[in-house]
């Protein structure tokens, strides 16, 4: 039989199947392209040409590695090569040897240096730079932070504090908290006497409305030496001279304008009044010193 009807019944020839190595291929792909970033990222920081050298004989070796490698025994080779060159740049100078801290206050920078947690001598590609900025943004005193690599063996951190907010007495602490309410870890309230004081149970999350109210007024706030939370209601503005100014659950404001119509008219801050009481919205209760009568008046007269 001639031979073209043998091929004829056997039907069109097949191309053999050959191995895949498309796993291969895509890890040697990636790998490649991290390699292209290393080297120019080296090149640019000016190393000399023998180290630049060595680091291109280590990645030429490992690429060939990814390339023949496949299936497990594949990532393997992956996993021990990819230490091998972390090593090779540590050798090169590229582990973390300088940490710059921007924007931190004295009090603050060992508590955020602590929190960022960097090693020195760790390699420089090695470090996670977001979960670095996450652990200095847990930190009371940061508002937000940001962390860059600098080759071959700096890295920055630059924070954004909270202002802070006051001197925060609770539970028989002293705390120092933000504009937040957040309260500030690891930091002596007595090294911020100027800073308001504030008492009790939910007065650092009610804070932020009613300090700048009384710092806007420097004849009160000069005279007001804690304001104190009651009931997680309403406040009292202790005076230095033992006074007591009793504000309402609600609109402070207008209660405040109603004290500063009390001063201009009758200066009633400086007349060591025992209680002034500006709870009653229609009327204002003041009781002087020494067991007397209080005196009510209505409010606008």
């Amino acid at each position: 039989m001639p031979a073209a009807s043998r091929g004829e019944r056997r039907g069109p020839a097949r191309p053999r199947t050959k191995p895949s190595h498309n796993r291969a291929g895509s890890r040697a792909g990636g790998l490649r392209a991290r390699m292209r970033s290393k080297w120019r990222t080296a090149h640019k920081v000016g190393l000399p040409r023998t180290a630049v050298r060595a680091a291109v004989t280590m990645m030429v070796a490992l690429v060939a590695v990814v390339v023949l490698a496949t299936d497990d025994r594949g990532a393997r080779l992956i996993a021990i090569s990819h230490g091998a060159l972390d090593s090779r740049f540590a050798s090169l100078g590229l582990s973390l040897a300088v940490v710059h801290l921007q924007g931190a206050s004295a009090p603050a920078q060992v508590e955020i240096m602590q929190a960022a947690g960097l090693k020195a001598g760790t390699p420089i590609f090695d470090l996670d730079l977001n979960a670095v900025r996450a652990r200095v943004e847990k930190v009371g005193w940061v508002e937000r932070a940001r962390v860059i690599r600098l080759l071959p063996d700096t890295v920055v951190i630059s924070v954004v504090e909270r202002p802070l907010m006051a001197v925060w007495q609770h539970a028989g602490r002293s705390m120092v908290v933000a504009n937040d309410g957040a309260v500030v870890g690891a930091v002596d309230p007595a090294r911020f006497p100027r800073l308001p004081l504030i008492v009790g149970e939910g007065a650092n999350l009610a804070a932020h409305d009613l300090l700048p109210q009384v710092s806007a007024r420097p004849g009160l706030a000069t005279k007001v030496s804690a304001a104190v939370r009651v009931d997680q209601r309403r406040w009292d503005l202790r005076l230095q001279d033992g006074g007591v100014i009793q504000l309402p659950a609600n609109d402070e404001t207008t209660a405040l304008k109603t004290l500063d119509g009390l001063e201009v008219k009758n200066r009633v801050l400086g007349l060591g009044l025992a209680r002034i009481d500006l709870r009653d919205p229609e009327m204002v209760v003041v009781r002087p010193r020494g067991g007397a009568a209080p005196v009510t008046t209505m409010r606008g007269t």
